[in-house]
């Protein structure tokens, strides 16, 4: 292995502060990196996820980005393959090891292994520790020979040296450790490590890894950090709220409100202002004004359930929203901008009501830029015990928890579920109460009330 040292910047690189995202769940592992490199002029943005990191590239181009060894929201490997074909001029690093071997390498590449080396010396134990990409464990960050036969220098002989540019404060010339310079591998070569980097890009609400669920954590990682809208169709009780929250919390909106409303559980005469908001005295009974819970979502994301309940005089007021991100409130004339992402969910076939005049086309087109179909439980049957397995674990959380034994598995796997996750769910819930204190809930407790198969 041959020994790096931190580049002199030259005159001209010195002009124009580089620019580097740094993505992480670990806030020490974020805040280690970030005292390093702000300390070698770096301007550093933080983010919390692989989509973010997307969002934020997308955003501000930067020279490079720097991700962890494990994301919470999508896959590794898949990300690195994907984020290096969308950005090939990133010089793109993992803390598993420099995955820009096979890609660009930028004019400050030495700087960013200078960082992590920095930010390892002064890890814990949790810093070395990436199974699943197989990294080994770093050298001692104590002065002297490594196992390769280099020479490692400690992070307090690294601080006591003089503080300046990236060669000034590192002079002596450094082993990468392996941890750094390990290529991370894209490419699985077995079926079982197919079938665990399948259920590592499931996201974590979306219980299942039918193909069918996978493809739907396929499309909100890649909609996610967009703006665009959104809607979402599938039968009644089949987690379209869940996608939606899925939608937000991997967007760049993650930290403003996220409004729901259904449309079809509000009256009529009272959805209008429940959406636009009022004024004092715009109409019976409004004894004060309200902000409308469009207005509420600014900055953040508006999910309209059951948009296909909404009646036609006001998907013509919706419309105007959408396009052009301005409402008025009830009882008002002036105009007030909002900067929302409408996602909009619904059991009924929209595109089939365009064409009888239920739902205004002109409406569908601009919600339906990008579809997303939860299927039934039915369709991804296979998933049965991993969701059961699931209910139980939550209901555990206050309660002592149950198991469910094969007759009763065996008992809910033949029903038809005509109300898909959430009967599951329902069914699950009454059978655990009519178990009592029994640890076991079996075919006896499986009760699916009045639902007729």
């Amino acid at each position: 292995m041959q020994p790096f040292a931190v580049p002199i910047p030259t005159t001209a690189t010195r002009l124009r502060q580089r620019t580097a995202l740094v993505a992480s769940a670990d806030v020490s592992f974020r805040q280690r990196l970030y005292d390093v490199l702000t300390g070698l002029r770096w301007q550093v943005h933080e983010v919390e996820s692989g989509a973010q990191a997307w969002a934020a590239a997308q955003a501000r181009l930067p020279e490079a980005l720097i991700v962890d060894s494990w994301l919470p929201d999508l896959n590794l490997p898949e990300f690195v393959g994907d984020f290096r074909s969308s950005f090939p001029h990133v010089d793109l690093v993992t803390a598993g090891g420099s995955s820009s071997e096979d890609g660009p390498r930028g004019p400050f590449h030495q700087e960013l292994l200078y960082a992590l080396q920095r930010s390892q010396n002064t890890d814990t134990a949790a810093w070395n520790t990436a199974p699943t990409l197989g990294v080994a464990n770093a050298p001692s960050a104590k002065t002297g020979p490594d196992s390769r036969g280099g020479t490692a220098m400690s992070s307090a002989a690294v601080d006591a040296l003089p503080e300046g540019d990236g060669a000034a404060a590192f002079k002596q010339q450094q082993p990468a450790p392996r941890s750094i310079v390990k290529a991370v591998s894209i490419r699985t070569e077995s079926a079982s490590s197919r079938a665990d980097a399948a259920s590592c890009s499931r996201l974590p609400e979306l219980i299942g890894n039918a193909g069918c669920m996978l493809e739907i954590s396929r499309r909100v990682r890649l909609v996610a950090p967009r703006s665009t809208p959104v809607l979402i169709e599938g039968p009644t009780g089949s987690g379209k709220e869940l996608v939606a929250e899925a939608l937000h919390r991997l967007s760049n909106r993650s930290r403003k409100p996220f409004v729901a409303i259904n449309c079809a559980a509000i009256p009529e005469p009272l959805l209008e202002a429940e959406l636009f908001g009022h004024t004092r005295g715009a109409f019976t009974g409004a004894v004060q004004g309200r902000t409308g819970r469009i207005e509420s979502a600014d900055g953040g994301t508006l999910f309209l359930d059951e948009i296909g309940e909404m009646p036609l005089s006001l998907q013509s007021k919706l419309l105007r929203f959408v396009e052009c991100g301005e409402l008025q409130r009830v009882g008002e004339n002036e105009t007030v901008k909002v900067d929302a992402r409408i996602i909009a969910a619904t059991h009924r076939p929209l595109a089939q009501q365009t064409q009888t005049g239920a739902f205004r086309s002109d409406l569908y087109y601009r919600l339906a830029v990008f579809l997303i179909r939860t299927p039934s439980l039915a369709e991804h049957a296979q998933d049965l015990p991993l969701l059961v397995d699931h209910f139980m674990q939550r209901m555990g959380r206050d309660a002592p928890l149950k198991r469910v034994d094969s007759g009763a598995l065996a008992m809910l796997a033949a029903h038809e579920w005509p109300g898909n996750v959430r009967e599951l769910e329902h069914v699950l819930e009454r059978g655990a109460i009519l178990a009592g204190d029994e640890a076991i809930l079996t075919a006896n407790e499986i009760d699916f009330g009045n639902v007729v198969n």
